[in-house]
């Protein structure tokens, strides 16, 4: 397994961006995010990373579609938090009972439950930042998915506040606050 070296770039064209401005921004393979009014370009994902991606949405998609619990969506998908907070999540849950957050071109709002799978050059924005804009936003429930240790971080938000719920690893089952009743072996991700 080969990641991308490649570190996130900060752009520092412009003091602040917008939505607005995101629109603009060139189809060229990179993932462009907006967090504050910064915007935060990286390599497109691995092939590994990809594959994890699918299992945890497979794994979403049937127990969500099963139960008429709402929408599962994948990356890439505009989350338009505010106009100068626009994210990409790898996935995303949204509950029947908010659907109409989505709208034509983007997700205008909170997700449920949002799921990044972390590589070398988004770690740090995964883990500190973006933990700190979805805690900020209101998301309830946060999955970090580490692939090298493979291992998958729970953080639920309680008073406001993002607490870990668990951290899961192979032979452990995978136990969602959210999503209640949603149990995996956490090696069927990996």
């Amino acid at each position: 397994m080969v990641e991308r070296a490649k570190r996130p770039t900060l752009l520092l064209e412009k003091k602040r961006y917008t939505y607005r401005d995101y629109l603009s921004f060139p189809d060229d393979g990179y993932t462009y995010q907006i967090i504050d009014g910064e915007v935060f370009m990286a390599p497109a994902p691995s092939p590994y990373h990809q594959r994890i991606s699918r299992n945890i949405e497979f794994i979403l998609w049937r127990f969500v579609s099963e139960r008429g619990l709402g929408e599962v969506l994948d990356a890439p998908c505009d989350v338009v938090l505010s106009e100068e907070n626009v994210v990409q999540p790898d996935l995303l849950f949204i509950s029947r009972e908010r659907l109409s957050i989505i709208g034509e071109a983007s997700v205008n709002g909170p997700p449920d439950l949002v799921v990044e799978i972390i590589s070398p050059s988004t770690e740090t924005l995964d883990r500190e930042v973006k933990r700190r804009l979805y805690e900020r936003f209101g998301v309830k429930e946060y999955w970090v998915v580490d692939p090298e240790r493979r291992e998958i971080e729970i953080w639920l938000l309680r008073e406001g506040r993002f607490e870990l719920y668990g951290r899961f690893g192979p032979g452990q089952t995978l136990t969602s606050p959210v999503l209640k009743g949603l149990e995996f072996e956490v090696g069927e991700v990996f």
